[in-house]
């Protein structure tokens, strides 16, 4: 994908099945590069100027960027300090009824709407999801059910993968025919070894073209610039996996 010169941001409330979901759209200016898009799943800590950074960089590989607001159903909040989120007990109450309120059922009833948006921005070529934290599992989930759009799935630190929950994204693996990549904390509970055998075993079962790599000595939210366990090596390393398997796939 050629680099872009230029990016242009819009600011959107999209209108979806349960309420209206604020986002950003991030489209570069170069002729023609627009026809491939990127969905990019935010983490537990919220919508935030990070996350647009992110969502700007891959702009300037040439894709049209959507950056929709997951927790939109609670209604307008103001943007959450990422370095101190886990430190401050109320905060940390807050950021898990934030995550526990958003369901799976509501990745794939938003998906239509968010793909939908994305076709309406002049990108109605092949797309690729990322995901991080929360939404690294929310970007599996919108790969097994949209496989007719969505050609490369990617999640960062992301929990839950192949946990005993009835909405786990490995026991929708069948479904996905996107190529995979996972790229996991060093030691994360959120996603421990077990799972990511568990994890490795159901895309190998479903024929999935995957990778899952582990990042040794990253720590959970080492990818995103505000967050407290960023770190700039591992980071340069995600972006370095995550565009090649856009490049390629895409």
């Amino acid at each position: 994908m050629t680099n872009a010169t230029n990016v242009t941001k819009q600011s959107l409330n999209i209108a979806t099945e349960d309420g209206t979901a604020r986002a950003s759209l991030f489209v570069p200016t170069t002729p023609n590069a627009a026809r491939s898009a990127v969905l990019l799943y935010m983490d537990g800590i919220g919508f935030r100027p990070a996350l647009d950074g992110m969502a700007e960089r891959f702009a300037n590989e040439g894709y049209t960027v959507l950056l929709p607001d997951l927790f939109y159903r609670g209604g307008l909040y103001d943007p959450i300090d990422a370095k101190t989120a886990f430190v401050n007990n109320d905060s940390k109450v807050r950021i898990m009824g934030l995550i526990r309120a958003t369901t799976q059922g509501m990745t794939r009833r938003d998906g239509r709407t968010f793909l939908s948006e994305l076709d309406d921005a002049g990108a109605n070529g092949p797309i690729g999801v990322v995901g991080y934290c929360m939404g690294g599992a929310r970007a599996l989930h919108a790969a097994a059910a949209f496989p007719h759009r969505i050609r490369a799935v990617a999640s960062f630190h992301g929990g839950g993968l192949a946990s005993g929950a009835p909405d786990s994204p490995h026991l929708v693996a069948a479904d996905i025919k996107a190529r995979a990549y996972v790229g996991s904390a060093g030691v994360d509970g959120s996603f421990p070894p077990e799972q990511s055998a568990r994890l490795a075993e159901s895309l190998r079962r479903a024929e999935v073209d995957h990778v899952i790599e582990n990042y040794i000595g990253m720590q959970h939210g080492w990818t995103i610039p505000d967050h407290s366990e960023f770190n700039a090596v591992g980071a340069e390393r995600h972006w370095k996996r995550v565009l090649t398997l856009f490049a390629e796939a895409l």
